[in-house]
């Protein structure tokens, strides 16, 4: 993962394996802050009414069944969320950021255990400037949280608008084409995969890769003959794009 990072905001670019390219916006310490602010809200609310309901009724085992419950609702609070709902908490969900593993991918229990498990660390007796000096200090704000779990918060939607728009910028020198087969939609999006993946590949190794399939689709009669494999995929990624 390459990054580039600046005073008043970030940016991660992340490659996958299969090579493609895309771009992650980690969130900063202050909407970070508001967002564990909110959840921590919500966490109070819900340990007050349990303490009325222990109240109410006068519930005959003791403090310590409420104290149990305080710490389980405590401590696995985030984890639940950040599993059922693709690594966002109310908090987090409510301000637009998420949880994910530092590839892109969607956080994991193992991931999401760790990085909550050394909450305690980033928060040591309610000391949040540990969490403030490692989120400062580190490329794509992280916590100490972050990397032991090897995860990042991010911005939930300009990595996706920044992907679409980029890949229309680099099809606008394109002229559509259409295929002339019917695609399955396997097809398309490998040839959109392929039209993420050219900037990185460089023109001849895009021929190499294109002319294995280009053909496939080609017409004998048609005027497109004359582009070659890359350019002919290229095309139809720009079709592609603007019919998705």
């Amino acid at each position: 993962m390459s990054q580039k990072i600046s005073v008043l905001e970030s940016s991660l670019e992340a490659l996958t394996p299969e090579g493609i390219k895309f771009v992650l916006f980690p969130a900063g310490f202050p909407v970070r802050t508001l967002a564990y602010a909110i959840d921590a809200l919500i966490l109070l609310v819900i340990d007050i009414i349990l303490f009325v309901l222990y109240v109410y009724l006068n519930f005959n085992p003791g403090i310590w069944i409420f104290l149990l419950v305080f710490f389980i609702i405590d401590w696995f609070y985030h984890i639940i969320f950040e599993l059922a709902f693709k690594g966002q908490s109310p908090g987090k969900r409510f301000l637009g950021i998420r949880v994910i593993k530092s590839d892109g991918s969607p956080v994991d229990p193992a991931s999401s255990f760790l990085r909550n498990l050394l909450r305690f660390a980033d928060t040591f007796f309610y000391f949040f400037h540990i969490a403030f000096i490692s989120i400062a200090a580190s490329s794509g704000f992280r916590r100490i949280g972050d990397w032991a779990g090897n995860t990042l918060v991010v911005y939930s939607t300009p990595a996706k608008n920044t992907a679409r728009h980029s890949l229309s910028r680099l099809l606008e020198k394109y002229e559509p084409i259409t295929p002339p087969k019917s695609l399955s939609n396997d097809e398309k999006q490998a040839i959109l995969n392929f039209a993420r993946r050219y900037p990185l590949l460089g023109e001849a190794r895009a021929n190499e890769i294109a002319d294995s399939y280009a053909p496939y689709l080609k017409s004998d009669s048609s005027d497109t003959n004359i582009l070659t494999s890359a350019s002919y995929l290229m095309g139809i990624a720009r079709k592609l794009s603007g019919e998705m």
